[in-house]
């Protein structure tokens, strides 16, 4: 019975044989000096376990390339796919992000100078160019909201009207609007008063005058004043006014009377015939008190004022007028101001348009205006709208004269250049004017024609500024020829004063302050020393012989500095 036995528990025995081998050969997994390893033997490795990553996801578009790359500053959008994330070239250095669309251009262009407007423009949240001084124009892109007018007559061929106002229809189809004037205009300080004794030289060299190459040479004819226009000598003119048309009361037309009916065509007809290049404009309105009220009423709406607008340019094409002249003896506050800017805005765009429309050349534009461009009437001081003047007039008139005259109880100058003790003077007129901001080739001086009369208390007593105690021959006031008639006449001792320029005569107890040749020499020499558009006399008629118009052509065209 012994062998079965070691046959049966044998398979035992080599069981836990196996077993007893195994785990010592686990236990043994460190080496030891006393064992020695075979190289072509596979060992265990006995170094820490590297983890590998699992590859990145892959792309739908491109197998085997990632399917989120990363772009430096920009969308997650490549033409072209790049690295994995675990690796990428250091991106060079750029202060401007690169395009998604163009690699390697910058996201935004950059324009010198110019708004950022490319054909194909890269747009970004975080840039938008720079934002421009000057509002642009909704319908002329770059161009600016509200146009600029040159120094030349403001008539643009295609003006950029401000996004809140279009200009009025001709003949008007809708109810105009006002343009966006602030409700209180800012007006310039003060100028201050040129020196008395020396002519003010001007600030810079003369402008070059842009009207009619030489200078506007104008005069306003009366058509009350018994001068016919065939005795008109149109030699020594660029410009005559028919003075005046008047605004209807009820209906703020041009009133047409049937005497105008019959004298515009002969005025107009005559001087063409005479001088074809002479330029013929109508002036409305005058000293009238009651124009002034009339006017003031007109220009306080846009309704009324498209009505009178409208009214001059169909009075003008009817007659052939070259242009239309403003002649409001003077706006009585700064809310009168105001409303003669807006009355100014749309007369010249109503002029433009229809100008366009019609195909013929756009009416000239000019306004009379008192001789400085600010003063003082009943306590509230008053300055006219100067940036509407530069904008829509072609020029202006300030009236310098009538300084003086028999409603003061002294003697005078009705038109000194210069005076060392008051501001009403010439010099100080247009240099409030040009102190003002007016462009000085908008400036036309007024230079009289008539001089002023009083009657002395004392005929010993007879300089100027003497006491008066009344008006002097012609109730106050004579033309020019009426002054040398009477001089002649009565043995007038006639006086020049240099400081001030001008003359006066004394015979017995009339005193006589007025202009003659060597004085409107020395005015007209003026305005081209302060580069002025030019001149204008008040008025026809009161210098028969063209005395007075003659020097003054003279002047202007032979100037020099004396």
């Amino acid at each position: 019975m012994a062998s079965p036995k070691i046959i049966i528990l044998s398979p035992l025995i080599f069981l836990f044989l196996y077993i007893a081998i195994a785990n010592s050969e686990s236990i043994s997994l460190s080496p030891s000096p006393s064992v020695s390893y075979s190289p072509s033997r596979a060992t265990p490795s006995y170094s820490p376990r590297i983890r590998i990553a699992p590859a990145p996801p892959t792309s739908p578009t491109y197998p085997g390339m990632p399917a989120s790359p990363t772009y430096p500053a920009t969308p997650a959008s490549p033409a072209y796919p790049i690295a994995p994330p675990a690796w990428s070239p250091a991106p060079a250095p750029s202060a401007i992000p690169t395009s998604p669309t163009y690699p390697g251009m910058p996201a935004s262009p950059t324009y010198p100078a110019t708004p950022a407007s490319p054909s194909d423009p890269i747009a970004q949240s975080a840039w938008s160019p720079a934002p421009s001084a000057t509002p642009t124009s909704p319908t002329y892109p770059g161009m600016p909201a509200s146009p600029t007018y040159p120094a030349t007559p403001a008539s643009p061929a295609d003006p950029i009207a401000p996004p809140a106002w279009s200009p009025p229809s001709y003949p008007p189809s809708a109810t105009p609007t006002s343009p966006s004037y602030p409700a209180t205009p800012t007006y310039p300080a003060k100028p201050p008063t040129p020196s008395a004794n020396t002519p003010p030289g001007p600030a810079q060299p003369p402008f070059s005058v842009v009207y009619y190459g030489q200078g506007i040479k104008a005069a306003y004819w009366p058509s009350f004043n018994g001068l016919v226009p065939s005795n008109i000598d149109t030699s020594y003119f660029t410009h005559i006014y028919y003075a005046f048309l008047l605004l209807d009361s009820s209906t703020f037309k041009v009133n047409i009377t049937p005497l105008d009916q019959q004298t515009i065509p002969d005025f107009i007809n005559t001087l063409r015939a005479k001088n074809p290049n002479i330029k013929t404009l109508f002036s409305i309105g005058g000293a009238d008190e009651n124009q002034t009220k009339y006017f003031s009423i007109m220009s306080s709406n846009n309704q009324t004022r498209a009505v009178f607008i409208n009214s001059t340019i169909e009075v003008a094409r009817n007659y052939g007028f070259d242009g239309l002249d403003l002649d409001w003896e003077s706006p009585a506050n700064n809310q009168e101001m105001v409303n003669l800017a807006f009355l100014l805005q749309e007369w010249r765009e109503a002029i433009d348009y229809e100008a366009r429309t019609s195909g013929k050349l756009p009416l000239l534009l000019s306004a009379a205006v008192y001789y400085a461009s600010e003063f003082t009437n009943y306590g509230e001081n008053r300055s006219y709208p100067v940036q509407a003047i530069n904008n829509f007039l072609d020029w202006i008139n300030p009236m310098c004269y009538d300084y003086h005259g028999s409603w003061e109880n002294f003697t005078g100058p009705n038109s000194a250049l210069y005076d060392n003790n008051s501001i009403l003077s010439t010099s100080y007129g247009i240099g409030s004017w040009i102190g003002s901001g007016v462009l000085r080739e908008k400036i036309v001086m007024g230079v009289p024609l008539y001089g002023r009369t009083w009657k002395l208390r004392d005929p010993n007593v007879n300089g100027v500024g003497a006491v008066a105690v009344g008006v002097g021959p012609g109730d106050g006031v004579l033309g020019y020829s009426e002054i040398i008639d009477f001089n002649n006449e009565n043995e007038g001792v006639v006086h020049f004063d240099g400081e001030a320029v001008f003359y006066y005569s004394v015979a017995g107890d009339s005193w006589i302050g007025y202009d003659d040749t060597m004085s409107v020499d020395r005015k007209i020499r003026f305005a081209r020393s302060q580069g002025l558009g030019g001149y204008f006399f008040w008025a026809l008629g009161q210098d028969k012989n063209w005395t007075l118009p003659k020097q003054a052509l003279k002047a202007w065209d032979h100037y020099s500095i004396w």
